[in-house]
């Protein structure tokens, strides 16, 4: 993969992490009962889904760049970006399990991607 491939990979993780505190915000943001206009005029909702829909066009661009087994273990920083974007946006509780537990997935997307080279 070429320097600006690696890049354009590494922002759609950032986008879809960022997508998740979004939602998250969404969730926060909805009254109850939950109804259908409520849902439809909650800005989060619309950010979320933008920020997916633009992501999921630069992920389907990354792919026609580079193989599937090479770009998709970047997508395991996401299990480390989320919980730490969590803490920092949304000032949830980040602990030494989660980062461990999220270091792990990617090492083991890292392990499993690396023996697709065939």
């Amino acid at each position: 993969m070429n320097f600006t491939t690696i890049l354009l990979t590494l922002s759609c993780v950032i986008g879809i992490a960022i997508g998740q505190i979004l939602f998250k915000q969404a969730a926060l943001a909805i009254s109850t009962p939950v109804t259908l206009h409520g849902m439809l005029a909650n800005i989060w909702i619309w950010l979320s889904l933008s920020l997916y829909g633009a992501t999921t066009l630069l992920w389907i661009w990354v792919l026609r760049q580079a193989p599937l087994h090479l770009a998709y273990p970047f997508m395991g920083l996401a299990f480390l970006l989320v919980p730490v974007f969590a803490r920092i946006f949304l000032n949830e509780p980040l602990s030494l399990q989660t980062i461990g537990g999220g270091i792990l997935i990617m090492l083991g997307i890292a392990l499993a991607s690396a023996g697709a080279h065939h």
